[in-house]
């Protein structure tokens, strides 16, 4: 059984553990990236006016942020990640997977 919330997705948790293998400077740039990038897709999904659609985002990923107040996991302790995780972690499932499995993509590459 997968103790952590980001072991569930194959592409979360590759792209994390990139993010903390990488220097301070690119894991700054792309968490900022990270960040303009989730508000584009809410700003997408509020110009969407299908009132029916339904968003949650898992009892995991809720314990998750509780944590990350904590400040109990690495990338809780930098800030402008710890800021992008959250950001993110509001998003829908596939918006998400969607964005952990660009990063593990495009860091991989």
């Amino acid at each position: 059984m997968n103790r952590r919330w980001y072991d569930s997705n194959e592409h979360t948790e590759r792209a994390l553990s990139l993010l903390k293998d990488m220097d301070e400077e690119r894991r700054r740039a792309l968490s900022r990236d990270l960040t303009n990038v989730v508000k584009q897709i809410k700003e997408m999904h509020e110009e969407d006016d299908d009132e029916n659609q339904e968003v949650s985002i898992g009892i995991d990923r809720v314990l998750g942020l509780y944590k990350i107040s904590n400040s109990r996991r690495w990338y809780d302790k930098v800030s402008i990640l710890s800021y992008a995780m959250k950001t993110m972690s509001t998003l829908p499932k596939e918006d998400f997977y969607n964005i952990m499995e660009g990063i593990s993509t495009s860091i991989s590459a």
